[in-house]
């Protein structure tokens, strides 16, 4: 016979502590589903976690660090919760944030080539009978 261990179950006040999360974010992700429903309640009403929620939450916020958003974590922890490991899942999602930096980089080169181009012809004191046609000729 087997002897069963349990953990201590938490408030959200220690899994918040714990975590370094505000309490406030740890009912969200609850609330959108990122987060398994409260193990219990207390008598005073409290949410109760197994302390494995921590291990959750790290994942959540290292997923977040490298760019995925809470849709793509919650995709993955789906994975996970029928009983695989998502690192397929992962992998795509962290391939699809390369090739979308790329792009965002581009983008941010193109645009500091153009700022350039203004700055270098920029005129500090242009024509001031442009004032009625204009803002600033310097970018129109």
């Amino acid at each position: 016979m087997g002897i069963a261990i349990s953990t201590p179950l938490l408030k959200i006040g220690e899994i918040a502590h714990r975590s370094g999360l505000p309490v406030k974010t740890i009912r969200y992700y609850e609330e959108i589903g990122l987060l398994a429903p409260t193990v219990a309640r207390s008598e005073t009403g409290y949410r109760l976690f197994d302390d494995r929620v921590l291990n959750r939450l790290a994942f959540i916020k290292r997923a977040q660090s490298l760019g995925l958003s809470l849709n793509e974590i919650k995709a993955i922890l789906s994975v996970h919760d029928n009983g695989e490991l998502p690192c397929c899942e992962v992998k795509q999602h962290l391939q699809d944030k390369v090739t979308l930096i790329r792009q965002q980089i581009h983008d941010l080169e193109t645009l500091q080539s153009e700022l350039q181009g203004i700055l270098s012809g920029w005129q500090d004191h242009p024509p001031s009978h442009l004032i009625d046609q204009t803002i600033c000729p310097n970018i129109q």
